[in-house]
């Protein structure tokens, strides 16, 4: 692969959600300051919207990290695809808190030891926060299972907190006439937007720098600006664009990334906007002194 050849020791532009590469770009900070404002102010539900690609992921992530750092004021519980009947999502939370369920075959029962368990955790100072990735595949009964999960509460604040991460279809299974109840819990919401082309330069340079890069830029702020147009901002189309034109770069054995290079990259990438970029090119060539 290019590492070699670009002085990297890490691939730089992988899908994965990454903490290690996290960037801090505006969108991420207000999220990641609204859930925590939200958590500690003892709020029901939370919930935090995104398009697909634009961190959603990573971000729950970020803030898991952030409160398994509180030690014991935080118990945490991360169901990754919660597209599950009620009771196995109950249980599938109650597995992530280490809440042990002798009737597994009885929902009143679930409830009832889960009440127990968080009860015990609250008299112990400890906020509990479930993050549900994928949330808009959650189907309708199981989202009224967790209303009903938010009924657990004393006298002073809610023994159990859930933080919904989804796509903008979300919005609209939440907009449904029996969902109501559960959409007026909501009592903090954020929607995540996609990079600015200032940031998109930024984060090139800071993940390229994660991954070891030193010296000269491996993408001109001509090409970084192509990379943004071409994905929009989203971090995830940023992230392939630049893979991919880093090894066409490779292969054409140069030190840094054209527009030519980003306009391949583009065109073999589904849903990036190639339009821009050949604008872009047309200018270039038909600049005066552009041949000189």
């Amino acid at each position: 692969m290019y590492l070699k050849h670009f002085g990297l020791s890490a691939p730089p532009f992988a899908l994965t959600p990454d903490t290690a590469f996290a960037f801090s770009s505006r969108a991420q900070r207000e999220a990641l300051a609204t859930l925590v404002l939200a958590v500690d102010a003892g709020e029901g539900f939370i919930k935090i919207i995104g398009e697909v690609g634009t961190g959603k992921t990573l971000l729950c992530r970020r803030f898991l990290a952030h409160a398994s750092g509180g030690g014991e004021a935080y118990r945490a519980a991360y169901i990754p695809n919660p597209a599950l009947s009620p009771r196995t999502l109950l249980l599938a939370i109650a597995r992530e808190l280490k809440i042990r369920i002798q009737n597994v075959n009885s929902d009143r029962k679930i409830l009832e030891a889960l009440n127990r368990s968080l009860l015990k955790l609250a008299g112990r100072g400890a906020r509990v926060v479930v993050c549900l990735d994928e949330a808009q595949a959650m189907p309708v009964e199981t989202l009224e299972a967790l209303r009903l999960l938010s009924n657990l509460e004393t006298e002073k604040h809610k023994l159990i907190q859930v933080v919904l991460f989804g796509q903008p279809e979300l919005d609209e299974k939440l907009a449904r006439k029996d969902l109501r109840q559960l959409r007026s819990r909501i009592a903090f919401h954020y929607r995540l937007s996609a990079f600015s082309s200032t940031e998109t330069e930024v984060y090139l340079a800071h993940r390229l720098h994660i991954a070891g890069r030193r010296g000269q830029t491996l993408f001109p702020s001509e090409a970084a600006r192509a990379v943004h147009r071409a994905a929009r901002g989203v971090p995830r189309l940023i992230n392939i664009i630049a893979h991919k034109s880093l090894l066409l770069t490779y292969g054409l054995g140069c030190d840094q990334v054209s527009v030519r290079e980003i306009r391949a990259a583009a065109k073999d990438t589904p849903h990036a906007h190639c339009g821009i970029i050949e604008r872009l090119l047309l200018l270039r060539w038909v600049r005066p002194g552009a041949h000189e």
